[in-house]
């Protein structure tokens, strides 16, 4: 009798994503994502479940129509309806804005997919509040 080997699962790829402190003073920005394509449904379930409990459970997501394809009006993440909305205002061409009801809303600096390790990283150290 012959045993098969299994190959593991694929490893989920690591979350690409840094927060600011919460120091009780208000910031534009919250923080940045790097998200590793601009499939929005593929990659956002992945960015809700790498974010802290505290904020709470995400209910809506917006984000810039020219950085994001098509996206429908709500979708299913971990058994909870996430409300999609689409922006076209000129001042946050790359940012998603997370809103979770009695919680509050977070801002975070979206680093486009095809941006280079050396370029996003001070994006990412920046919007975090990071010293580069």
């Amino acid at each position: 009798m012959t045993t098969a080997l299994q190959s593991p699962p694929p490893a989920r790829p690591l979350l690409r994503l840094r927060l600011a402190s919460r120091s009780g003073m208000p910031r534009p920005i919250d923080g940045a994502w790097w998200p590793r394509s601009s499939d929005l449904l593929a990659e956002l379930p992945q960015l809700l479940a790498g974010l802290p409990r505290a904020w709470g459970h995400i209910t809506s997501v917006t984000v810039h129509g020219a950085t994001w394809p098509a996206v429908p009006g709500r979708m299913l993440v971990f058994n909870q309806v996430v409300r999609l909305r689409r922006t076209v205002a000129v001042s946050a061409p790359h940012t998603i804005v997370l809103l979770a009801p009695g919680q509050g809303r977070w801002d975070l600096l979206v680093v486009p997919p095809d941006t280079t390790e050396e370029a996003a990283e001070p994006l990412m150290a920046a919007a975090a509040g990071d010293h580069v």
